[in-house]
């Protein structure tokens, strides 16, 4: 009998051990990379990226700044690539992520970094790779083959890499313990498949994605995995934004994905999913706390940052259900290829 089921499913169901694999073989690195970030106490941190791996990004900056009380910003690589300016960055941290380290935009922005005095980190799944020659430090995704051209373990990977490099320069024993933690309880995300937003998905082509600080990263790559696997318009906002203009276009029945980790901003999210439920919208919400939203089974994890990490695990694999149940094939996306190389 043919196996028929997706490389995209089988990578999700791979994102326990991908994710165990990296804190087995590669927290090494990330314990030399964190003790050389420590040295130089860096006062601002950019990140470069493009799709995911930006996610990852937003991801991480939220993170820094609650931990670690550091901004962060997004630097556009082709502040490098195209218009070749030098940016001030003596005594900072630049943190570049790439899951095939080829594109030349990102490598350049990174190598223009390092020539501009910040230390450089690539968290990359290739580390003999442009952009692994072009940092001071790689961090290994530990992610294996991905060959589904949606990233799912690898956005997975990279995330939890990028905050354990925040828990290792904190010093913070408690977020790496919920680390180590996470195995386990991304096997038990991978079993929440949400039913209940699939059905009220249905065929309809647009929707909304919520979220609110560092689970707002996990709002912006489930809307442009809709996008990429599904063919479904989906725009992602702040549930601080939202009300500010977009809820104009909600109508009865239109579909809102709202992601809540147990975190500060959970009582204000899940609020704002209420009010949106009141609209007519189908909004569903991964909270007991929802009075008009419909609450979807999620597992929590021993840590607020790391609940994202397995909200949109569990979100995978949902989302590969909704692309299968349309006739697509998620694991090659119409115009798209795996690695996008950009200058």
């Amino acid at each position: 009998m043919t196996d028929t089921t997706s490389l995209m499913r089988q990578e999700i169901l791979e994102i326990p051990n991908a994710v165990d694999r990296l804190l087995c073989t590669g927290a090494d690195d990330i314990r030399k990379a964190a003790l050389a970030v420590r040295e130089i106490d860096p006062a601002l941190v950019v990140t470069v990226a493009r799709g995911s791996s930006d996610h990852v990004c937003t991801y991480l900056k939220y993170a820094a700044e609650l931990l670690l009380g550091v901004p962060v910003a997004s630097v556009g690589p082709s502040v490098a690539s195209i218009y070749g300016a030098s940016l001030k960055l003596r005594g900072g941290l630049c943190i570049a992520v790439s899951q095939s380290g080829q594109s030349p935009d990102i490598v350049e922005m990174t190598r223009a970094a390092r020539r501009d005095k910040a230390l450089t980190v690539a968290i990359t799944n290739h580390v003999s790779s442009p952009l692994a020659k072009a940092s001071d430090h790689t961090l290994d995704m530990c992610a294996g083959a991905e060959l589904s051209v949606a990233a799912t373990k690898t956005f997975v990977t990279s995330a939890v890499a990028a905050l354990l490099l925040l828990a290792e320069w904190h010093g913070d024993d408690d977020l790496r313990v919920a680390i180590g933690n996470l195995p386990g309880h991304l096997e038990a995300a991978t079993g929440h498949d949400w039913p209940e937003v699939r059905e009220a998905i249905g065929t309809k082509r647009s929707l909304f994605t919520l979220g609110r600080g560092p689970v707002w990263a996990i709002s912006n790559e489930a809307a442009l995995k809709f996008k990429e696997t599904c063919q479904v318009h989906a725009e992602s906002y702040s549930s601080a934004e939202v009300l500010h203009g977009p809820v104009s276009i909600v109508d009865e029945g239109f579909p809102v994905l709202a992601f809540a980790a147990g975190d500060a901003a959970e009582a204000a999210l899940v609020d704002v999913a209420d009010q949106i439920a009141e609209k007519g919208a189908s909004v569903f919400v991964t909270s007991d706390r929802a009075g008009n939203a419909t609450p979807i089974a999620h597992r929590r994890t021993d840590h607020p940052l790391t609940d994202p990490i397995s909200l949109i695990t569990s979100f995978y694999a949902m989302v590969e259900k909704v692309a299968t149940s349309r006739g697509i094939n998620p694991d090659s996306p119409r115009h798209l290829r795996k690695v996008t190389e950009t200058v």
